[in-house]
């Protein structure tokens, strides 16, 4: 829901929020607003996506009854209802969870954030206190960039390409490039790959007053998930997560708006469908929308099938064809504005499009189980230290360090994750929940489903979900070979036992096979506009060159490595980088 943008501790002039607002219209094509306090110290601007309350009583920014609090807010608020109750004596306007956010504050400042079960970001002015105080949900379901401005003002988005829009100077920074390229790694911290621009991090907030800005945290798994381990019988944790399961994904359904659901073949969005069959009883006909690419080694169809045959929901088939990638893929970089997943993501540009061609607004995804019970291979052979590959891959590299030249590989940085639990398996969850796996996922879907105006929602992030999964030991994510094993157990109350059974598959396409074939000269197009763009500076010319000639000769049972330059390919085509093309390369290097 909604796009956000703000300018504090300066002239607004400083920067155009109304070209931040314009440029991410997408998020939000229902309404736009500006508020200004008299003062000239704070601007905040909204694009309003209408979910709740779609009555102009919901638009943005919302000022509270005595005109102290404003706020600019992104996200759903799902218990919104609850404490709209607990907090009865506010003097309530509209029926929006933003108004809740509002009452809230009022009556217990910052430590709101606490008590709010949702994604959100927001940006809330205190026109008593002359403060600004920004904040992002515990897991970062919803993005909020910032930039620091000349004279120590801050300015505020939704996306890095709006800041760029208002007026913020920026370039690629080599060092989150360089960290990609070299490792695989990226949205691990605050770094995003425009110098000068920086993301709140996950679980955090950010205050300014008085001309001082500071980040804190407020949300921190680890600390709330505790080093004990739950040793309750197993079946009355499997009776409350059941029940946490049942709860978070009936309040992802409070919408005015019609809510769809993004089904594949796997356990965990056949256990969503299973819970919302469980939910809103047998006869629910939410649609179910799932990608295909026609290639029946990857495509999940005869599971979904399979899955919606006895229920009344309607299947929606979104095909991705080859021929359609390159439009879509720079259509979509366009909006990602940073590398992204590949076809995959193509695939789901493809699902949210056509869910809003059908009247969906609102999405319910799978995104989470295999974070919390152990759902990778990886996890079964991890090292007791916790330590993985940060790109899940194959038997070959998945990247290739060797391609980058000496000098842009040393920037380079590697993730040191704190050793937060004593055991290996929580440390290597805990890495993929905060610094990696979700992270990374959560900024392409944001992306690709606001890119179509549609809402995504992630029933299976609630973080009561995620602390009581970390707080159960080993064997109940892993025995005999089996991942997930509790979920598996727990799920045979709402799923077909063939199904239950299934192994784990990942969601995947035919990238690999299609940049070997059909996009073989669309590949190496971008390829070459990469190496155009930054050959000698970033890369060795030569060895992309055979590395990639290497591949399509059959070399190499990953894609991973191609896809980022061809990524980087499609990034360097972009007017934003036209003064890193136009530094050429170094005299003398290949």
């Amino acid at each position: 829901m909604c796009g956000i943008g703000g300018v504090v501790g300066c002239s607004t002039t400083a920067v155009s929020l109304e070209a931040i607002l314009e440029c991410q219209r997408h998020r939000g094509p229902d309404d736009r607003g500006i508020y200004r306090h008299p003062s000239g110290l704070a601007a905040l601007g909204h694009n309003r996506l209408s979910i709740l309350d779609l009555t102009p009583a919901g638009h943005q920014p919302m000022v509270s009854d005595d005109r102290r609090l404003c706020i600019a807010f992104n996200g759903e608020i799902y218990n919104y209802l609850e404490l709209r109750a607990e907090l009865s004596a506010y003097p309530f306007r509209t029926r929006t969870d933003t108004e809740v956010i509002l009452a809230a504050y009022a009556q217990w400042g910052d430590g709101c954030l606490d008590r709010l079960i949702g994604m959100f970001a927001f940006l809330l002015w205190d026109a008593r206190e002359m403060r600004l105080l920004a904040a992002r949900d515990r897991f970062g379901v919803k993005p909020l960039f910032y930039s620091e401005l000349p004279g120590g003002g801050l300015v505020f988005a939704s996306e890095t390409t709006a800041l760029r829009a208002g007026g913020v100077a920026t370039e690629p920074d080599d060092v989150a490039w360089a960290t990609y390229l070299a490792g695989g790694l990226s949205d691990y911290s605050d770094r995003t790959f425009w110098k000068s621009i920086r993301s709140l991090p996950a679980g955090h907030k950010l205050t300014w007053q008085h001309g001082r800005t500071r980040v804190a945290c407020w949300y921190d798994l680890a600390d709330r998930v505790g080093q004990d381990w739950d040793d309750r019988p197993l079946e009355h944790v499997k009776d409350e997560y059941l029940a946490l399961l049942k709860e978070s994904v009936a309040l992802r359904f409070r919408a005015d708006v019609p809510v769809g659901i993004n089904l594949s073949g796997g356990l965990d969005s056949s256990t969503l469908l299973g819970l919302v069959q469980t939910v809103q009883g047998s006869e629910s006909d939410v649609k179910a929308f799932t990608f295909v690419t026609g290639d029946s080694r990857y495509d999940e169809l005869p599971w979904v099938k399979q899955m919606l045959a006895q229920t009344r929901h309607r299947s929606v088939v979104c095909h991705l064809a080859p021929e359609a990638v390159p439009e879509l893929a720079a259509a979509v970089q366009l909006h990602q504005d940073a590398p992204f997943g590949g076809l995959p993501t193509l695939a789901y540009s493809r699902l949210f499009a056509q869910a809003r061609a059908e009247g969906v607004v609102v999405l319910l995804d799978g995104q989470g189980m295999d974070e919390q019970w152990a759902g990778y291979d990886y996890y079964v052979t991890a090292d007791h230290n916790g330590s993985a590959a940060v790109v899940q891959g194959t038997g070959h590299a998945v990247v290739k360090p060797a391609c980058l030249t000496a000098e842009f590989r040393t920037l380079a940085e590697t993730l040191d994750v704190p050793a937060r639990f004593p055991d290996g398996l929580r440390r290597l969850q805990y890495r993929d929940v905060r610094y990696t796996k979700i992270p990374r996922a959560l900024r392409f879907n944001d992306r690709v489903s606001m890119q179509h105006s549609t809402e995504l929602r992630e029933p299976f992030l609630d973080h009561r979900l995620v602390e009581l999964a970390l707080r159960q030991r080993a064997e109940r994510k892993l025995q005999g070979g089996i991942r997930k094993w509790l979920l598996r157990d727990l799920t045979r109350r709402l799923l077909p036992n063939e199904v239950v059974e299934a192994p784990k598959r990942p969601v995947q396409t035919p990238q690999r096979e299609w940049l070997r074939g059909p996009l073989r000269d669309w590949a190496h197009a971008n390829i070459d506009l990469a190496l155009r763009a930054v050959g000698g500076r970033w890369l060795q010319r030569e060895r992309v060159l055979n590395v990639w000639q290497r591949y399509v000769d059959g070399d190499g049972d990953n894609s991973f490595y191609v896809w980022q330059w061809i990524n980087l390919g499609l990034m360097c085509d972009q007017p934003s980088w036209s003064a890193v093309r136009g530094r050429g390369r170094r005299v003398g290097t290949p």
